[in-house]
């Protein structure tokens, strides 16, 4: 992808000015439920002023208590193609947020020749919480809200003026 947003300054801990990432992955075992709702919610904080995308290690099927919970907050995932990195159509990325241990030996792997973060957050599997309906949604929910606030937080000087930090 050759049209990036130009990248904001942060001023650093020291004053200097820094640049925010202008292009982010994040990535998870199978694209299916962490990975997508967080491109989803940056995207949804963000709006145009970086390019984010997500994938995973191997393919899934879109998570339909992932659309669940993200629509409670207007969030609307429901076209979400899951990929795999094999399947990335664009391989430049400042930042990439890996949600599972299996995606951060995935990024390490992708960027031992590029110049590019690698930023580990473990993240809750969802999947594997067992019980009822309303107890595995709360579980999505976790995730969810865990994601809103790690991206609000790292992401801050990208927030459209309406967001607010946490």
């Amino acid at each position: 992808m050759t049209d990036r947003p130009s990248l904001p300054e942060t001023p650093s801990p020291l004053g200097e000015p820094t640049q925010e990432p202008s292009a982010v992955l994040f990535a998870c075992t199978q694209n299916a439920v962490r990975s997508p709702m967080a491109e989803a919610i940056m995207k949804h904080l963000i709006g145009m002023k970086a390019y984010v995308d997500s994938c995973g290690v191997r393919n899934g099927d879109l998570d339909p208590f992932a659309v669940e919970v993200l629509k409670e907050v207007n969030i609307d995932i429901s076209r979400h193609a899951p990929k795999s990195f094999d399947q990335m159509e664009d391989d430049f990325f400042d930042v990439i947020v890996s949600l599972s241990p299996e995606a951060q030996h995935r990024a390490i792997e992708m960027t031992r020749t590029m110049a590019c973060d690698i930023e580990y957050w473990p993240m809750l599997d969802a999947t594997i919480i067992e019980g009822s309906r309303d107890m595995r949604l709360d579980a999505y929910r976790q995730v969810r809200d865990e994601l809103m606030r790690r991206i609000r937080k790292r992401f801050a000087a990208l927030l459209d003026e309406n967001q607010t930090v946490e």
